[in-house]
């Protein structure tokens, strides 16, 4: 095991198998050392995490929602370079898609869920440029879906 697989096994978290795509598409990409990750959908041990953010009691789950996200796309990293975590230089950039009424602006609060769960794992290797972005319906009804990409060693 490696030094990301020590800090996840420290920090109680263990990572989900990688989802297989839903449509057609690939799960991941590499370009040179960049690694994009296709968008991750909200889904736990129970299940997918369905519903529309539209006020201030939506955050704790919309958080739940993107810390999900950011556990599967930290699968499908690990995936993409063999099971080797260690390969994983920086988190570049995430995208984050939450289903929410036209009211509900707090969009940045609900990405933190993966932005935070990032800096937690990776520390500094963690912190990333980000967009948080509201709209009206996701597939499957998830509450969030969440893109990456990764600098890969």
């Amino acid at each position: 095991m490696g030094k990301i697989d020590d800090r996840l096994n420290e920090l109680g978290i263990t990572l989900p198998d990688a989802p297989a795509p839903a449509a057609n598409y690939v799960p991941f990409l590499f370009m040179g050392d960049l690694l994009y990750v296709s968008g991750q959908i909200s889904a736990g041990p129970d299940g997918l995490m369905t519903g529309i953010c539209n006020g201030p009691e939506d955050i704790d789950a919309g958080v739940a929602a993107a810390r999900a996200c950011a556990l599967s796309l930290l699968a499908q990293v690990r995936k993409a370079c063999d099971g080797d975590l260690d390969r994983l230089v920086q988190v570049v950039k995430l995208t984050g898609f939450v289903a929410s009424t036209p009211e509900f602006t707090d969009q940045p609060k609900v990405v933190n869920g993966a932005s935070d769960l990032m800096a937690e794992v990776l520390g500094d290797a963690g912190r990333h440029t980000r967009s948080a972005v509201g709209v009206a319906a996701l597939p499957m009804g998830v509450r969030v879906e969440i893109e990456g990409i990764f600098q890969i060693a």
